[in-house]
Parts: structure tokens; C-alpha cells; sequence
């Protein structure tokens, strides 16, 4: 099991922005979704950015120590999952 828990790539792809942590890691995921028709998500204009702090405070009143955008695909998703783990 990895130490990191994102949701489904779905969960990105409709724009939902999530919040995690493990331990004092904390790490926030906003998409960047960009949409080729009013249903369709253009994968290839779109993106999924990630930040990460370490502590007992929110988002806001952190100093972000590092971000990293992605594509926006599973594989993006892997990616991030992957990074995020090393900077633990």
C-alpha cells in the first residue's frame, strides 16, 4: 500500500481539488481542466498541480516547500503519486 492516498484519476478529471497528508506531510492536488466540448475534458491542454508543506498548519498558513505540475492522465496521476512519496 503507498504511504501517499490520491483518489481516482476521475476525481481529477472533473475538477475536484483534494487535500491529504501522512504523518506531518500534507499535500494539495488542483486540476487544471480544460474542456474541448461541455463534455469532453481535452487530456492534452489540461494538468494536475501539485504542492506539499510539512507541519501541523493549513494551506494557507504554510510555506509551500514544493510543487510540480502533471499531465492529466492516469498516468500523470502515477507520477504524482510517485513524486509526492519521495518528498516525504
Amino acid at each position: 500500500m503507498s504511504a501517499v492516498f490520491l483518489p481516482v484519476f476521475h476525481h481529477f478529471e472533473n475538477g475536484n481539488v483534494f487535500t491529504g497528508s501522512a504523518g506531518l506531510f500534507r499535500y494539495k492536488i488542483t486540476p487544471n481542466v480544460v474542456m474541448a466540448t461541455p463534455k469532453e475534458v481535452d487530456h492534452a491542454a489540461s494538468s494536475i498541480k501539485a504542492e506539499y508543506w510539512h507541519g501541523l498548519l493549513s494551506y494557507e498558513c504554510s510555506d509551500i516547500e514544493g510543487e510540480k505540475t502533471f499531465p492529466m492522465s492516469p498516468e500523470g496521476r502515477t507520477e504524482m503519486q510517485s513524486w509526492l512519496e519521495q518528498c516525504l
